[in-house]
């Protein structure tokens, strides 16, 4: 085979590493603001520590379980949903935080 017969060339990574979004394995998790009752298995679920049931905050970390966080800011996880409700149920990733704290701001939280 002949010296620059394409079967060993270079082909640049597309797109550009600057372009792409982070994979998930590469976060801690991801989180969306939940603004109506949220309804699981037919009931609206509400916050156990204080009766909230709605602007929750749902998370679903990098080993696929799901937390919610209600508006006065009590953390619980939701063993019910799952990375798939989750990814149904979300849009597309629009921002990436670098903190916690940060991507609960920009929610509004």
């Amino acid at each position: 085979m002949s010296a620059g017969s394409g079967s060993d060339a270079v082909v640049p990574d597309f797109p550009p590493a600057g372009l792409r979004a982070p994979s998930r394995q590469d976060v801690e998790g991801m989180m969306m603001r939940w603004m109506q009752p949220l309804v699981i298995d037919g009931e609206v679920h509400a916050c156990p520590t204080c009766g909230l049931y709605r602007d929750w905050i749902v998370f679903c970390l990098r080993d696929d379980s799901v937390w919610l966080r209600c508006r006065a800011g009590h953390q619980v996880q939701e063993p019910r949903l799952d990375a798939t409700w989750y990814n149904r149920n979300s849009g597309p990733v629009d921002r990436w935080h670098p903190t916690f704290e940060d991507g609960l701001r920009y929610l509004g939280h």
